[in-house]
């Protein structure tokens, strides 16, 4: 196991172990624990302690992965990307992360529309990928996974928003400079062929 996933491993310990037990030298204990994890952590992604700090913030209870959803849309045999601004202008599936009170469809039918302004409905869910496990870049200091889903445009006309500065279709064989952070060539190519030969199975891990 790699450093980063012990120092998840040891944050998901501690934040459980925080939530759950009342006898004040276990807390001071799984906060240490905590202490060495955002060090670790740090240590081996791109945030510093202070922003593991504030997503810790919003954390309680049971530690579970996150979750981000991902949209993929054709048209005419060519994939619907977005420009990532914060990502050195790469590009990606729209998508994000999915909100408290969401249900996976109603936040992918969210994102999309945000990031692309076009308006769209899911069709079926293609996959249920981890992110460390696809090899995603850079690490991050939180266990992942993500949600593909077909979707199709119903409404709307793309515009620039204030998450990226445009979209296009891409074919899969021409694919611009993407944002390893948020999705691969390979995985583009795969749901591709899956929406290509109508294979209604999720592929999963």
């Amino acid at each position: 196991m790699d450093l980063i996933s012990l120092a998840r491993e040891l944050e998901a310990i501690a934040q459980t172990g925080l939530h759950f037990s009342e006898i004040e030298y276990d807390r001071e204990r799984y906060e240490r624990l905590r202490e060495v994890s955002a060090e670790l952590l740090a240590e081996s992604s791109n945030l510093t302690k202070q922003d593991i700090y504030e997503w810790r913030k919003a954390e309680y209870g049971y530690a579970t992965p996150k979750v981000d959803v991902r949209a993929f849309i054709v048209q005419n045999d060519k994939v619907l990307l977005i420009r990532e601004d914060v990502d050195e202008g790469r590009w990606t599936l729209p998508g994000g992360w999915a909100d408290v009170n969401d249900t996976p469809s109603l936040a992918i039918i969210r994102e999309v529309e945000e990031e692309s302004g076009y308006k769209v409905e899911t069709l079926n869910l293609l996959a249920v990928l981890d992110r460390e496990k696809q090899g995603h870049t850079p690490p991050m200091p939180y266990h992942v996974y993500k949600l593909f889903f077909h979707c199709k445009i119903i409404g709307g006309e793309p515009r620039a928003t204030n998450e990226s500065s445009e979209s296009g279709f891409f074919s899969v064989d021409e694919l611009p400079e993407l944002s390893h952070c948020r999705v691969l060539e390979h995985q583009i190519k795969q749901l591709h062929e899956a929406v290509k030969t109508n294979n209604t199975t999720a592929m999963y891990d």
